[in-house]
């Protein structure tokens, strides 16, 4: 299970492509969820604030479940407390290039990643051409029925 820090990958986007505006929230959550539908992997988002008053947007994401600290409370202390809850924290991989959470994420033994080095790697996986798999009824060829039909419907003869 992935927990990222969406703030803190926004931010090493923003740094890594020298664009401030080069992925906006919305688009950040539609990658990770392609991304996740790819390795297979579930993953939570937490971003700070309340987000946009409208979230219907952020529904249906696949593998990936966003939310909002809201206003209360900040990302790097919601993260903290999903480590601390975590019965496998284990099987947790904290993405932030914050210190606090990458020290939180090892004393419980989860693994932790850098957001630079996840964003570069999430890309090259997605830039990766998938090999299309072959019907294997292709290998196979037609039966000996469905060539007669064939010959049939084009009128020629064995």
């Amino acid at each position: 299970m992935l927990i990222i820090d969406g703030n803190n990958l926004l931010h090493a986007i923003s740094k890594t492509t020298g664009d401030t505006e080069a992925v906006s929230d919305l688009g950040l959550c539609r990658t990770l969820s392609r991304f996740l539908g790819l390795t297979g992997e579930k993953g939570k988002i937490i971003f700070d604030g309340a987000g946009p008053p409208d979230k219907a947007k952020f529904d249906n994401m696949g593998n990936l479940e966003i939310s909002f600290a809201g206003s209360g409370s900040d990302t790097d202390t919601v993260i903290e407390d999903k480590i601390a809850a975590s019965t496998a924290p284990k099987g947790l991989t904290v993405v932030s290039s914050d210190r606090r959470l990458r020290k939180a994420a090892r004393a419980r033994k989860a693994a932790s990643v850098k957001s630079e080095v996840f964003w570069a790697d999430l890309q090259r996986q997605l830039s990766r051409r998938r090999a299309v798999r072959e019907p294997a009824a292709k290998r196979q060829g037609l039966s000996a029925s469905e060539t007669k039909q064939w010959l049939e419907y084009f009128g020629l003869e064995q």
